[in-house]
């Protein structure tokens, strides 16, 4: 008896491989897995945002409308519900991109602004919660790019002959994935210049060709 159930084992093995089950759990598996790394260098990004606003703020406290700005960007960020429900519906996955577009967007007006003040930009704790918001968004660049493909391998294995028959039958559907829209102002870290440019000399005024008045 036992050798029967370890045959019949062996062959539902066999076939579950040879029809594709297997390897839509293990493509499930990497989509699952890589948006649980985006979110998280998202979260860290995130985590990092009072800091930076309040360094900012010891030194440029008159630029209020920019601080409240980064600061609204990531309290509407913390408000989209980040579930395993958003890999299936790309309405929430848009609303999620939608938030972190717009706070990738304040915290770079937030950068831009601090050029005006050296003495913010010689400050060491600023300097290093920038270079630690460079390295997150490089992360979060890294961990992004891993999902799209991960959804993009899971998406072509359930729509390929066998494997499609199989997703039929167990209701394995199409996973939402990063939306074209907006995609570039994501996947642009805020940009840094510590070199503050040079005042160009003004240009020397040309001759006057007008003639003098007769006296």
């Amino acid at each position: 008896m036992r050798k029967i159930l370890t045959v019949l084992a062996a062959l539902a093995s066999l076939s579950l491989t040879n029809c594709g089950y297997n390897a839509i759990q293990q493509n499930d598996e990497s989509v699952k897995s890589g948006w649980s790394e985006v979110v998280n260098q998202y979260q860290r990004r995130a985590d990092l945002v009072p800091n930076l606003v309040n360094s900012v703020k010891g030194f440029a406290q008159q630029e209020k409308d920019v601080l409240l700005g980064v600061t609204n960007a990531r309290a509407k960020v913390g408000s989209v519900q980040v579930t395993p429900d958003v890999l299936n519906d790309p309405a929430a996955l848009q609303k999620f991109q939608a938030a972190q577009s717009e706070l990738t967007s304040a915290l770079s007006r937030l950068l831009v602004v601090t050029e005006n003040y050296p003495q913010l930009k010689s400050d060491q704790l600023f300097r290093d919660l920038v270079a630690q918001l460079e390295g997150t968004e490089n992360r979060i660049a890294v961990a992004r790019n891993r999902y799209i493909k991960a959804v993009q391998d899971y998406n072509v294995g359930i729509r390929t002959f066998p494997n499609n028959l199989t997703a039929m039958v167990f209701g394995y559907k199409e996973k939402a994935n990063f939306t074209v829209e907006n995609e570039k102002s994501i996947s642009t870290a805020p940009k840094v210049d510590f070199n503050v440019p040079a005042t160009p000399a003004p240009t020397p005024a040309a001759p006057s060709t007008t003639p003098a008045p007769a006296k």
